[in-house]
């Protein structure tokens, strides 16, 4: 047996076996008849479900809890950069306001000379002398005098068209800001809703269902792993890491058991795209905050070319992102009750490939 054939293998036992500890968000196919859950709430009887189908149902909120996180994140994102914006416009205001005033003093200045000698400027005098140089240096001195005058006219004209503009940017930016702010709070109240759903789901579970219903999620996993390893798909799948791909590697995988956390970028927790940002940034190349920007923005791969360290990206909405670390496997930030893990590359589902070194 070939060295590729022997790392499916094993990949597929590992991923098997690392499924214990970390079973991942993914599609299921129809599963065995389970057990009906256990109702513990009083109250009319509602119709009993399978176990299978409440697994299913909490998939699909930490799913949705997933990509309402991405939708804050990237809200955060924005609200840093225009934050930072707004400080460097007051910053531009407050330093227009004294360019304004030291102008003003100038122009004062200088009125207050033409009135001292009669509404003539320095040199005017001159002018009039019969001493022909006498006449000449006059005409310089007026002509450097008007010259003078009109760009501190210029000048404090310019300086307030600025500092207009400046006012109405920040004015603009502060808008923004609140409609982020906004965008925020309400994607934090959709997360917030989507995961108390789901340990709900999961607090209704008897000690035994609970043990059965891990058991479901790994089995759904290694199923997909399983016919991603059949299809062929790591047959031409044997290229090395760049020397970036290998830091982002070599730090991603040094965060595992690190627990997720929604909107969290490190160093104690993480969640899918805080993992994978951070990771890059410790390479050197930082790279979209979210796993939705990653995918709009980074270089799309065919799965054939991938190669360590390049983003596995996942689901129709782009909710979810991994990083391949070789021999079919991932590393990556499940979903909330979940830590930092290894897992089969396709035990989910998967939307395409990114490359962040090009």
């Amino acid at each position: 047996m070939n060295r590729r054939h022997c790392a499916a293998a094993a990949i597929t036992l590992v991923c098997a076996l690392t499924a214990l500890t970390a079973p991942v968000q993914a599609f299921a196919a129809p599963a065995p008849p389970s057990p009906s859950v256990t109702q513990h709430e009083s109250g009319p009887k509602a119709p009993e479900k399978s176990l299978e189908e409440v697994r299913e149902e909490i998939d699909a909120l930490y799913r949705k809890a997933g990509a309402a996180t991405d939708a804050y994140n990237l809200a955060e994102e924005k609200a840093k950069k225009q934050s930072g914006e707004i400080v460097r416009l007051a910053r531009a205001i407050v330093e227009g306001q004294a360019k304004i005033a030291e102008l003003k003093a100038q122009a004062g200045a200088q009125a207050r000379e033409q009135y001292r000698t009669g509404g003539l400027p320095p040199g005017a005098q001159f002018m009039l002398s019969d001493d022909p140089q006498l006449f000449l240096d006059g005409v310089n001195r007026v002509r450097e005098g008007q010259q003078a005058a009109q760009g501190v006219l210029g000048e404090l004209t310019r300086t307030q068209q600025d500092l207009e503009t400046y006012t109405q940017d920040a004015s603009a930016n502060w808008k923004k800001l609140e409609a982020g702010r906004l965008k925020q709070a309400e994607a934090k109240k959709k997360i917030n809703t989507q995961i108390a759903a789901a340990k709900k789901l999961e607090s209704r579970l008897k000690k035994e269902e609970r043990a059965r219903l891990l058991k479901l999620e790994q089995e759904a996993e290694y199923k997909l792993q399983t016919a991603w390893l059949s299809s062929g798909a790591l047959k031409d799948i044997n290229r090395e890491a760049s020397a970036s791909g290998k830091k982002a590697v070599a730090f991603a995988t040094a965060q595992i058991g690190k627990p997720y956390v929604w909107g969290a970028e490190g160093p104690g927790s993480y969640d899918c795209s805080g993992l994978t940002s951070q990771a890059w940034a410790a390479a050197g190349r930082p790279i979209p905050r979210t796993s939705q920007e990653q995918w709009r923005l980074l270089q799309h791969i065919d799965i054939k070319d991938m190669r360590p360290g390049d983003l596995i990206i996942y689901f129709g909405d782009a909710s979810h992102v991994g990083m391949y670390i070789g021999d079919g496997a991932i590393v990556h930030a499940p979903r909330p009750g979940r830590n930092v893990t290894l897992a089969g590359a396709g035990s989910m589902q998967i939307l395409g490939v990114v490359r962040p070194d090009k």
